[in-house]
This record gives C-alpha cells, sequence and structure tokens, in this order.
C-alpha cells in the first residue's frame, strides 16, 4: 500500500467531530429529486446529478455571494415535516459513513415557514429526524437553531424562544448566521442577552466576512463559547490574544471559507498559524452538499495543501470533542475512543 492510500485508511478510521454544518446546505441531490417528484414540483434536471449545479459551487466559486445562492434552490423542498425529517436522518447517515461519530447540525427554523408550518413543528421534525438517525446509525446529533442577521428582533426571539422549549429534547446551542458585513454583531447584544437568559450556551459566525471586531463583540459581548469560522482573527493580534485566552475555538471550514474567498487561498489559510500560537482549531465541513466536501476531505486538503502531520489532525478532531455543547461524560467518552484508535494505529497523542 502505497503512502498516500495508507494516510486516508487513517483518517477513514478516525473518529470524527462536525461542530459545523447546516442541514440546508447538505441536502443530497437524490433526495431533491424524490421529494420533487412525490409532489408534483418541478425540476430544471429529471436526474440527481443534473441537479448538483443548483446546489453545488465549483472550487472556483466567484464570491460569497454566488455560494449562498445554491440555499435557494433546496429551501423550497423543506417546507413540511416529512421533508424536514427526513433531511435531518440522511444527515446524520452522511455522517456515519465517514466515522463522524459527533455532530451538532445547525438551521434555521424560521426559514421553514413558507407553508404554515409553526416553529415547534418544524423543530419537532428536525429533531425527530436527527434522533430517527442517532438509533439507525449510532451517531450522537445535536441541533442549533439559528438566528438571522437580517431578521427583525421578533422573529429571532421566536427562535430562541423555540430553541429554550426544545433544549432538554436536543437543543445544544443558539446561533447567528447572514449578512456579517451589513449587519455586525454589536447589533444583537440584546437578542443574546435574551439566549444567556433562557440557558442557551452560543456560537457566532464571526471573522468570516467581516474582520476580527466582529469576533471581539462576540466573545466579549454577545458571550459567544465558541466563533463560527473565525478565519480573519489573525488581522488582530489582540484579539487573537484574547480568544487564545478565553479558549475559545473556531470551527473553521477549510474548503467553504476557500470557496467563499474568505481567505484568498489554501497557501495563504491560517490553520497551521493558529495551531502553532495555541489557538483552539476545529475543522468542520459547513456545507455538505453545497461545498462538495466531507470531513475526510477537510483533513486530506489540509495535509496536502497546509503541510498539516497526521499529529495535528489528531488534535483538530480531540479538540472538536473538547468543544462540543455536550454533556463533559460524553465528550470524554469521544476522546477515549480516539484514543484508542490511535494507540491502536500507532499515532502519538
Amino acid at each position: 500500500m502505497d503512502e498516500r492510500n495508507e494516510r486516508n485508511e487513517l483518517l477513514a478510521a478516525l473518529p470524527k467531530a462536525d461542530l459545523h454544518i447546516h442541514l440546508d446546505g447538505s441536502v443530497k441531490p437524490e433526495t431533491i429529486l424524490a421529494l420533487a417528484h412525490s409532489r408534483g414540483f418541478p425540476l430544471p434536471a429529471d436526474q440527481a446529478d443534473g441537479l448538483i449545479p443548483y446546489m453545488q459551487v465549483e472550487d472556483d466559486c466567484e464570491s460569497l455571494q454566488a455560494y449562498l445562492s445554491k440555499f435557494q434552490f433546496v429551501l423550497g423542498f423543506m417546507q413540511d415535516t416529512e421533508a424536514l425529517e427526513r433531511i435531518a436522518y440522511e444527515l446524520v447517515e452522511q455522517a456515519a459513513a465517514e466515522r463522524c461519530i459527533y455532530t451538532e447540525v445547525r438551521f434555521a427554523p424560521q426559514l421553514h415557514t413558507e407553508q404554515g408550518l409553526s416553529l415547534d413543528a418544524i423543530m419537532d421534525s428536525v429533531l425527530a429526524g436527527l434522533k430517527r438517525g442517532e438509533e439507525r446509525f449510532g451517531v450522537v446529533a445535536r441541533l442549533i437553531v439559528i438566528c438571522m442577521r437580517h431578521h427583525a428582533m421578533p422573529e429571532n426571539r421566536a427562535a430562541i424562544e423555540a430553541a429554550a422549549r426544545f433544549k432538554d429534547r436536543g437543543v445544544a446551542a443558539v446561533d447567528l448566521a447572514g449578512d456579517e458585513a451589513f449587519y455586525p454583531a454589536g447589533l444583537f447584544r440584546d437578542l443574546f442577552a435574551f439566549a444567556h437568559e433562557n440557558g442557551l450556551p452560543v456560537t457566532i459566525h464571526a471573522g468570516e466576512a467581516a474582520g476580527p471586531a466582529n469576533i471581539e463583540e462576540a466573545v466579549v459581548h454577545l458571550g459567544a463559547s465558541r466563533i463560527g469560522h473565525g478565519v480573519r482573527l489573525r488581522e488582530d493580534q489582540a484579539i487573537l490574544e484574547l480568544v487564545k485566552q478565553r479558549r475559545i475555538p473556531l470551527e473553521l471550514c477549510p474548503v467553504s471559507n476557500i470557496q467563499t474567498k474568505a481567505v484568498a487561498g489554501w497557501n495563504d489559510y491560517p490553520v497551521l498559524d493558529y495551531i502553532r500560537q495555541g489557538v483552539r482549531v476545529t475543522i468542520n465541513t459547513d456545507n455538505r452538499t453545497v461545498s462538495g466536501t466531507t470531513l475526510t476531505r477537510e483533513y486530506r486538503m489540509l495535509m496536502d495543501e497546509c503541510g498539516l502531520d497526521i499529529g495535528q489532525i489528531v488534535l483538530v478532531i480531540r479538540c472538536g470533542f473538547e468543544a462540543a455543547f455536550a454533556e463533559q461524560e460524553l465528550k470524554d467518552s469521544f476522546v477515549q475512543k480516539l484514543a484508542d484508535v490511535c494507540r491502536e494505529k500507532g499515532i502519538l497523542l
């Protein structure tokens, strides 16, 4: 067996965590085809492969706007309880296929009300799909509820209230996503104070489409215990030190970050620099379908393009388990599973 194949087999064997993955960015083309046929919805192609250009960007994607346009295509098919439950279940199935043993799926329930579904019905359906996936595949799956930057405060408060009602049924945290440059984090202090009042942990998309000031705001004033993306953290050393000192993990999504032009290219991707400076780094898929990626692909790209070795890959996987919005006993069990595989494969920790 050559070195590359041996490495790929090792990556496949490692237990993994995916902490930053969007439900609507990870729908299988085959599922859209089936949903459209069963509901009589028109499609631009009559085969699953023909739908890929409408759902997935190329690696030379022109901009964040081009990337986000892919979500509009699938949202029309995610407006009933059966579809939401199925898509959530299938996302757990995708995780299990590459030995991802823990995943936190995030979505904005407000985006699924076009046909009159209540927030509770939407939450029920997605959580039921995750639960069915857990039981079938042995993956632990939790839900993160997203507030959208462009939504009005009452809509976002309603999303947080829904998250709080389902906190004991699989909701792990709340998030803020959307146009970071136009809606800076500072506009949402009251909203996330409300989240904390309801006992909900917080992660914030920041330092992706705008600079590190949004990261500082998210950590200091919005109470974020994790940062979604955060690739632009390096632009301010003082804020980097703040994140490091507070042990705030970054939810890096390398393939997506390259595609959206959050980073100019692989030769400029900051992951190794962050690791060397002691910043806590996790690696995630963001959108499996839109980015055409898996966790295993993310790791391979970091090794091929950024020079990470297998020990550093294990380090970021461990950080993912430790950063999970899960009970400590469960996190400890994940770390132990990782250690057992590393011992078996002769990887030094």
